[in-house]
């Protein structure tokens, strides 16, 4: 029988025949995809003819479609919907799929051919030089100019890192999968109801008569903000920053210490003298020097308002008999507490006008009013009942499949990101892409989410429009192919559109009367924006601080010492934690996508304030040239230029660091 991932997939719009791949096809599907991209890599770096950019670039671009195509269904699935088969076979291929990427990295007969097309590139299109001068630096940063024994060790120095990154993965999934806390009907009070509906769906999952708390995000968060009961806030609180972290088969210290020794050879190896200085060279940032000013410009008006903050929580939770510092598991339980007090808001009635459905339908609405897409509900067989499926079109033509896959379940990792099946290309045809935002909102009847829910329903969505709207030639440089701390821009700018108030008067509607949200809750709602800053603030500012700090200078023999250390050096709040602990800070462990890099997310505020402001000041949210600029400069352009250019070509100017201070109501902090 024809193994379905490499049959010529006939269902609507190329999509992959779902109902009819078995996890027993995934092994044979890379092993023959893997042993087709070597043969037409080894071709290329063989062909006889002389090089230009057709037969080396063009044709490295098609070189693995069968690979890529493979991966791009298994390792949405591994993250989405894992099983004991898949997660096997994660460990199998990290070493592999390493291995060949240093192959053909290391092939000197191919990178000659680069560099000889290089020598020749006068002549070339602006897309096309940005996609050589793209493979290029990849090769040498892969360490293609090394030789002999240094070759051969960043090889094995990557095959190890490959296998470490997915083992934290999977100990961190197996930490949040494994661990519950039962708890009685008594201890539902002063729980709101949408609460105690997900901690019921929670042990029905799990299979307990009962409900239970889990580690879960959207269950964990809103029971550490309205449980009175102060030691099971306490219990669930030190479970939920321990994943990771507790001396058993997934604990994931060891995993960080020797990924960070291995990260540090690999930077020294390539001539760098730490994996910062490695890392950040392409990035907008350029430097370690450059983030840590921008991190450290921040931190001290989040500081002050955070430590202003604590001290009037404390004297909440003193009021309230109970003596002693505030806590973090007491941080966000009086946090709610005194914003229900200060902005009239109580999340369980402002969660019936935010549901799922409506947020959903307000994210394509605000699509269609800025860059004319459609959606049409599809049935189509997808990889769980849980997922959906959209056409998006524009003045009917197809632009793109968008799979909406939001409720939590054991067999996903926690988070929310944005995927491409397949992303758009022009070569060879003009490829559509498939994509995909995974969320993990507690399930309900209806699904009701929080304002950060609808937030990062939002932002994941900003992260879609960069793939559907790609316009390039070449897969490299396409939808979210660009430098790190940019690809944030999309989405966090994105989030703004849920804070224009004609959004959430036509959206925001009582999921059961339907009625409109109430013109003085919405009020109360956008003016309570910028409440709980300083928290939210420091929290990600310490991650940040503490990844930079792991990557720019010698490895830290103890990773646990080094963070405590850079904690104390920085004076974290005593009821604040880092949002991510080295144990289960997949961003920076996982793999290398973010490490040296959490900062990004800030790094991209710094333009995602700007870039929205331009619409302010057209009077417009919804202004149709700015709309079309954005599009064009940023949404469309992929990597097709240095993303400074493309901002600039935006707004006529990089910004500066008042706006995110200003957004985030830190101006007139410290």
């Amino acid at each position: 029988m024809t193994n379905p991932l490499l049959s010529d997939w006939t269902e609507d719009f190329a999509m992959p025949p779902f109902d009819a791949i078995k996890d027993a096809d995934f092994g044979p599907a890379f092993d023959a995809a893997l042993k087709s991209a070597r043969a037409n890599i080894n071709r290329i770096a063989r062909n006889p003819a002389a090089p230009d950019f057709a037969n080396v670039i063009e044709a490295m671009e098609l070189a693995q479609g069968d690979l890529d195509r493979v991966a791009g269904v298994f390792y949405n699935l591994a993250g989405a919907d894992s099983t004991p088969e898949r997660e096997a076979l994660q460990r199998d291929l990290a070493p592999k799929l390493s291995a060949f990427s240093s192959e053909v990295t290391n092939n000197k007969a191919l990178f000659a051919r680069i560099e000889a097309v290089w020598g020749d590139r006068d002549g070339l299109g602006a897309e096309q030089l940005r996609v050589l001068e793209l493979y290029r630096r990849m090769f040498i940063r892969a360490g293609a100019q090394l030789e002999g024994t240094e070759a051969a060790r960043l090889t094995e120095v990557k095959g190890r890192l490959a296998v470490l990154g997915t083992s934290f993965s999977q100990n961190l999934l197996a930490d949040e999968r494994a661990w519950f806390m039962e708890i009685s009907e008594d201890d539902l009070e002063g729980l709101p109801d949408f609460v105690v509906a997900s901690a019921r769906a929670a042990g029905a999952e799990k299979q307990v008569a009962g409900p239970v708390i889990t580690l879960n995000r959207s269950l964990i968060v809103p029971f550490l903000q309205f449980s009175p009961r102060r030691e099971l806030r306490q219990k669930a609180y030190t479970a939920w920053v321990a994943r990771g972290e507790n001396g058993n088969d997934n604990d994931n210290r060891a995993i960080a210490a020797e990924t960070l020794r291995l990260r540090e050879e690999r930077a020294n190896l390539l001539g760098y003298n730490t994996f910062a200085d490695f890392k950040l060279e392409p990035e907008m940032a350029k430097t370690p020097d450059a983030v840590r000013d921008l991190l450290l410009r921040v931190w001290e008006p989040a500081k002050a308002k955070a430590n202003a903050d604590a001290k009037v929580l404390e004297a909440m939770m003193q009021a309230d008999g109970v003596n002693g510092p505030l806590e973090a598991w007491d941080w966000r339980y009086y946090s709610e507490k005194r914003r229900k007090a200060e902005h009239d808001l109580d999340e369980a009635v402002l969660k019936p006008y935010l549901s799922l459905e409506a947020m959903i339908a307000a994210c394509f609405d605000c699509a269609n009013r800025l860059f004319g897409l459609e959606f049409r509900a599809l049935d189509l067989p997808l990889y769980h009942a849980d997922a959906r499926a959209w056409e998006v079109t524009r003045k009917g033509q197809h632009v793109a499949v968008f799979i909406g896959d939001y409720f939590a379940r054991g067999s996903k990792r926690s988070g929310a990101w944005c995927s491409a099946m397949r992303s758009q290309r022009k070569l060879g045809g003009d490829v559509r892409p498939i994509v995909v935002n995974v969320c993990n909102f507690a399930k309900g009847e209806p699904a009701l989410l929080s304002y950060d829910d609808a937030r990062t329903l939002f932002h994941e969505f900003g992260h879609a429009l960069h793939q559907m709207l790609s316009d390039v030639t070449y897969d490299f440089i396409s939808g979210t192919s660009v430098a790190r701390d940019f690809v944030e821009l999309p989405s966090q700018l994105y989030e703004h559109w849920l804070e224009v108030p004609e959004v959430l008067e036509k959206h925001a509607r009582h999921v059961e009367t339907g009625a409109p949200m109430p013109a003085d809750m919405l009020e109360r709602l956008l003016a309570a924006g910028t409440y709980d800053q300083g928290f939210a603030t420091v929290e990600f500012l310490a991650s940040a601080l503490v990844d930079l700090a792991f990557h720019d200078g010698p490895a830290p023999t103890d990773p646990m010492e080094k963070q405590a250390e850079v904690l104390a050096e920085i004076g974290l709040p005593h009821a604040i934690r880092m949002r991510h602990a080295t144990p289960h800070f997949a961003h920076v462990f996982s793999g290398d996508g973010y490490s040296s890099g959490y900062y990004s997310y800030m790094w991209s505020e710094v333009m995602d304030a700007d870039a929205f402001a331009a619409f302010e000041e057209a009077g417009d949210p919804f202004d149709p040239e700015v709309a079309a600029k954005l599009e064009k400069f940023i949404l469309s352009a992929g990597g097709s230029q240095d993303p400074e250019a493309l901002y600039t070509q935006f707004r006529g100017r990089m910004p500066g660091v008042e706006p995110l201070l200003k957004g985030r109501g830190l101006l007139d902090a410290g």
